[in-house]
């Protein structure tokens, strides 16, 4: 009989990096990340929320490393790099989680707003799976989970370039799926449904909005941070050593309910 490790996961003493770790799913990601025993390099362009994870945390945080970068700047993610292979050693999980959402219809967008979206939701996962990922080819082993939405695949109304954003989110993990399977890297995406952040906030703030936007969902909540980061955690783990390009949606199976909002006269429950 195999002997069960104490360890299943393998992420006891890893190195992970996690963006947009200053608050909402990054935070639940650098948590769920810390609660398995690894060592972080958490980054956010928020200082005051980096030190908030930082604390929430607690004994962890002292295995663990935190710095203020915009992860859609190359030259701060390569520092942020140097900085995790001098002080902690080289990243074995990254974790894209950085992003931010700016509405507007397409017809108006203005080209700032266009890139400013494209530049933090996409171009930066690019960038810091570049930087992080040299370290992870150089030693044949690491893994990406990049967070993307059930955007990716249904076209948000007046959500700007968010959907297609994620969507980029989503061929980026492909493709690099595909190049670095040969150095024993993995690339993964966690599709998100509702879920409560800080960045959605404002979407949670009317009573009867929320029960509206829970009501939609077939398991009868609004996701919170902590149900993504246990994907998250799966996916980075030695669990999911033989998945990679793929997308895993976490909705409460939203993405699957179209066919209940179409009245059908005779096949409704009373």
């Amino acid at each position: 009989m195999k002997q069960l490790t104490p360890d299943p996961d393998g992420l006891s003493g890893a190195i992970c990096v996690v963006t947009g770790a200053g608050s909402g799913i990054g935070r639940g990601c650098a948590l769920a990340l810390a609660g398995a025993g690894a060592r972080l390099l958490l980054l956010d362009i928020n200082q005051e929320g980096l030190a908030a994870t930082a604390e929430s945390i607690g004994a962890a945080a002292e295995h663990s490393l935190i710095e203020r970068c915009d992860t859609s700047d190359p030259d701060q993610v390569a520092a942020a790099a140097q900085r995790c292979e001098r002080e902690l050693g080289p990243c074995t999980v990254l974790v894209n989680a950085a992003g931010i959402l700016r509405p507007g219809g397409l017809d108006e967008l203005p080209l700032a707003l266009w890139n400013q979206v494209m530049s933090v939701n996409l171009t930066a996962y690019f960038l810091c799976a570049q930087a992080f990922g040299r370290q992870m080819r150089q030693h044949k082993r690491g893994a990406l989970v990049h967070i993307a939405s059930i955007a990716a695949d249904h076209a948000t109304p007046y959500g700007g370039a968010y959907s297609v954003a994620k969507a980029g989110v989503s061929m980026l993990s492909r493709q690099l799926a595909l190049e670095w399977a040969p150095h024993g890297i993995r690339s993964n995406t966690v599709n998100p449904g509702l879920t409560e952040t800080g960045m959605t906030a404002p979407f949670h703030t009317d009573p009867q909005i929320v029960r509206r936007r829970s009501g939609a969902i077939p398991l009868g909540r609004i996701g919170q941070p902590q149900d993504i980061a246990q994907a998250v955690l799966f996916l980075a783990s030695d669990r999911a050593q033989y998945i990679t390009g793929q997308d895993l949606t976490v909705d409460g199976g939203f993405a699957r309910s179209v066919m209940a909002t179409i009245p059908r006269p005779g096949y409704e429950r009373p």
